[in-house]
């Protein structure tokens, strides 16, 4: 996969598995501009490696979708548009629907809008989108009814929009990770205890890294990937077979 003078945009590109992937692109030659919400990519605690600081930085608060507009873009073409924004709050908060509505505005809704923020954009190039959504677009999620119904949510979106979009030039897919090393699941991964009964339910018995997420969202936005549209992979180490 040679990525080479190919433009890409990660939204949710400063941590987590944005960041995997953004990652992943850079390796394969990419231009690639990350957003996040805070002011500049040092102020995140995460390790900043070589790859990352080759990416291009733009602030961006889509808990505002108007935000979106006021976004300067560092290309003039873009190829390939990750949607890898997302938020989950914990201890029943879901269930008030103040965050409710809050994790459903960000995880679908703004997912939504930036789609159709660089839909021209993308159909000049025969651009293709990737969203990120999570094994939680397929079944339910214990204590998190908002992060459940907004992953969900993007399983169908990704296959209105891959079918509504065709005819434009545009492909979208999804990626459905399993459980991944990031801050968001540092709660289980960081205790051993839960850790150790985590892998119990994964055939490959360990979990994904954001890196692996890049992999695979190189290859659907890649030109081997032209044939495939309106899905989305679950990539969990074979979590989801039993």
């Amino acid at each position: 996969m040679n990525y080479k003078n190919k433009n890409i945009i990660v939204i949710g590109g400063s941590s987590g598995i944005g960041r995997g992937i953004a990652s992943s692109y850079i390796e394969k030659g990419a231009n690639v501009c990350i957003t996040g919400t805070r002011n500049n990519i040092n102020d995140y605690d995460e390790e900043i490696s070589e790859n990352i600081n080759k990416c291009i930085y733009k602030k961006l608060d889509l808990s505002e979708l108007k935000n979106l507009e006021k976004l300067s873009l560092p290309f003039n073409d873009i190829n390939t548009l990750v949607c890898s924004q997302g938020i989950v709050a914990y201890d029943q908060k879901e269930f008030e629907m103040d965050t409710f509505k809050k994790v459903v505005d960000l995880n679908l809704n703004s997912v939504m809008a930036s789609c159709t923020f660089f839909h021209k954009n993308l159909s000049k190039n025969n651009g293709s989108i990737v969203i990120i959504g999570s094994g939680a677009s397929f079944h339910a999620v214990r204590g998190n009814p908002a992060y459940s119904a907004s992953k969900g949510g993007l399983l169908t979106l990704i296959k209105t929009l891959a079918e509504a979009w065709a005819r434009d030039g545009i492909r979208v897919n999804g990626i459905a990770p399993g459980y991944v090393a990031t801050k968001l699941t540092e709660v289980t991964f960081g205790n051993e205890k839960r850790y150790e009964n985590s892998l119990k339910s994964i055939p490959l018995r360990r979990w994904g890294s954001p890196e692996d997420m890049g992999e695979v969202c190189c290859f659907l936005s890649s030109e081997e990937a032209s044939y495939v549209t309106g899905q989305m992979l679950t990539v969990d180490g074979g979590m989801s077979l039993s």
